[in-house]
């Protein structure tokens, strides 16, 4: 993949923000689990959290394979600090997709300039991989609608600027009867819970919310009535591509570490890179990750062209890059041994924060249904 010069300025631009600016701070955000607002300041200021809004309202209007080239590169150095970025890509995308002219003429232009985050409330405690299980209700009275429901684990729950909601305008008709809104922070009604308390991603926010007699203009509605699961599922092969990128950008961090480690690190008189057992283990991580890198890249390109075929390397880059992150940051503490189990350094964390990356945006086992169920209908 050949780059833009456009691409490699703002590549190399977040290069140096990463390991001036990020890498010192990676260990302290997970350390303290609190919301990086100094990194916030400084992707705002840098423009990065403006890259996926349009170029007439105020943004860089640039594509899926530029997000990705920046989340991967930050997440090298903090996965936590990277999700700032990769969110305010991927949670707006529902009024990207759904939004009218007004409301994203209302609406983005103050994204953009503010650099607000987003939150994309689809799960409900008894709704996950089944969103059509979802019971949140939105129901039309005058010019409005009262949304009533409850929602859980939340990305930027209660530090949003914009919430995209997902509710039932018509709870007999399934995933037909799902619809979908922008609300702004500090809507009435609108109610964050508690901090979540995580494994990895720490710095980065988790909290449910409470929809009490939340009104919600029809202007604000995305899509007409029942596009919510379209509208889900079209943003979800967005985040798919960005997960797959953030999960590459861990496995990156997580391969120059015990490589390096690998060459400092003596063992019987030599360094344990010298042992034919390391240079196996580094030797598998690397062929992955590049396997990886390359799948990602393949499913943006289709999807920035939407191919025929787009959704299917979406869901691929997504199963193949997340199970490889967790493989990869595993076989990196063990090359560390039992240094690689210490916080002292960063492969606990990043095996941590790899995690996450099988579930959220669609668990893998959900991907390989998506992909199982489009290979049985290609002719």
């Amino acid at each position: 993949m050949e780059l833009s010069e456009q691409q490699q300025l703002i590549l190399d631009m977040v290069r140096r923000l990463a390991q001036e600016r990020v890498a010192p701070r990676a260990a302290e955000i997970d350390e303290r689990d609190e919301f990086p607002r100094d990194l916030w300041e400084l992707f705002r200021e840098a423009g990065l959290l403006r890259l996926v809004v349009p170029e007439e309202h105020g943004g860089l209007g640039a594509d899926h394979t530029t997000i990705c080239l920046v989340v991967e590169e930050l997440a090298k150095a903090s996965a936590s600090a990277a999700h700032i970025v990769f969110t305010c890509a991927s949670n707006i995308s529902p009024l990207l997709i759904g939004g009218s002219a007004e409301l994203k003429a209302r609406v983005l232009p103050r994204y953009a300039a503010e650099g607000w985050l987003a939150a994309l409330a689809i799960t409900e405690p008894e709704a996950g991989s089944d969103v059509a299980a979802l019971q949140t209700t939105a129901k039309r009275v005058g010019e409005h609608y009262v949304l009533n429901g409850t929602k859980a684990m939340i990305s930027n729950g209660d530090n949003a600027g914009i919430y995209c909601l997902f509710a039932k305008t018509d709870p007999a008709a399934g995933r037909k009867g799902i619809s979908a809104f922008a609300v702004e922070a500090g809507t009435p009604g609108l109610i964050p819970g508690r901090h979540e308390r995580k494994m990895g991603m720490r710095g980065s926010v988790l909290t449910g919310l409470t929809l009490e007699e939340l009104r919600v203009p029809v202007a604000n509605r995305l899509g007409a009535e029942g596009d919510g699961f379209r509208i889900c599922m079209e943003s979800l092969n967005s985040a798919r591509l960005i997960t797959a990128a953030h999960s590459v950008g861990i496995a990156g961090g997580a391969l120059e570490y015990a490589r390096q480690y690998a060459k400092q690190r003596r063992q019987f008189g030599q360094a344990i890179a010298e042992f034919q057992g390391v240079q196996s283990l580094l030797a598998d991580m690397a062929t992955q990750l590049e396997a990886a890198r390359a799948l990602t890249y393949e499913a943006t390109r289709k999807y920035d062209a939407r191919t025929p075929d787009f959704v299917k390397f979406s869901a691929m880059a997504k199963l193949f890059a997340t199970d490889m992150v967790m493989q990869v940051t595993t076989d990196a503490v063990q090359v560390l041994g039992g240094y690689g189990y210490l916080k002292d350094h960063p492969v606990e964390r990043m095996m941590r924060d790899a995690k996450v990356e099988q579930i959220w945006d669609g668990t893998n086992q959900i991907q390989r249904m998506v992909i199982g169920r489009i290979l049985a209908k290609e002719a």
